[in-house]
């Protein structure tokens, strides 16, 4: 399981490359920004169920969603 507790750091790495590229003017850097947010959500999914951490990898699934619809919008 100790390979699982590094997935957070990543996790929380990706989140905050995926935070800044998503605030970004030029629209290709936005669509990267929602790219990496949906790898943090998978990767903070991936930390969250052997932690048994049901909120958090409901959230991450609820911001999945979110982030494909931004995916798909930058798209556009």
């Amino acid at each position: 399981m100790d390979w699982v507790n590094l997935i957070q750091w990543p996790a929380m790495i990706a989140s905050i490359a995926a935070a800044w590229y998503v605030a970004a003017e030029r629209k290709d850097n936005r669509n990267w920004g929602f790219w990496l947010f949906l790898l943090s959500n998978l990767l903070w999914l991936i930390w969250s169920i052997p932690h048994s951490a049901w909120a958090l990898a409901a959230l991450q699934l609820i911001l999945a969603g979110m982030n494909i619809r931004g995916v798909l919008k930058s798209a556009t």
